[in-house]
């Protein structure tokens, strides 16, 4: 049964400010998001990555239905397994909320990003 859908979509260049801040994308992104620079230093690239992953945490929430409360993003983080399909991973007072408001659940992501644009999709399924 589904709980909730979310999506949200995030203008890329906005983040060119955060990256030139890594105070803003440590208070945002968990460590296992940030963005490794090995083969690929173009700046779009990192831009549409903290994009893409920033629209996936709102996304998130708005498919929990509770908005950012009572948690913060950095605990809600986008990953990829090992054929780099993006899943979103929670800990902390985002787990909390997750298994209060849905008790057990799957998360489905889909994330997109274009040279402007960044767009997520999230669809939380109750098990």
């Amino acid at each position: 049964m589904i709980y909730g859908v979310g999506t949200d979509i995030s203008e890329v260049k906005r983040f060119k400010k955060w990256v030139e801040n890594p105070s803003i994308i440590y208070r945002f992104f968990a460590d296992e998001e940030l963005f490794s620079s090995e083969g690929n230093p173009e700046e779009g690239k990192v831009l549409q990555h903290y994009a893409a992953r920033f629209s996936a945490k709102e996304a998130f929430s708005k498919a929990l239905g509770t908005g950012i409360k009572d948690f913060s993003l950095k605990e809600v983080y986008v990953l990829k397994d090992s054929e780099g399909k993006p899943f979103i991973n929670v800990s902390g007072n985002a787990e909390k909320v997750l298994k209060k408001r849905c008790g057990e659940c799957s998360i489905h992501l889909s994330i997109s990003h274009e040279k402007d644009y960044a767009v997520a999709f999230v669809v939380i399924e109750k098990l």
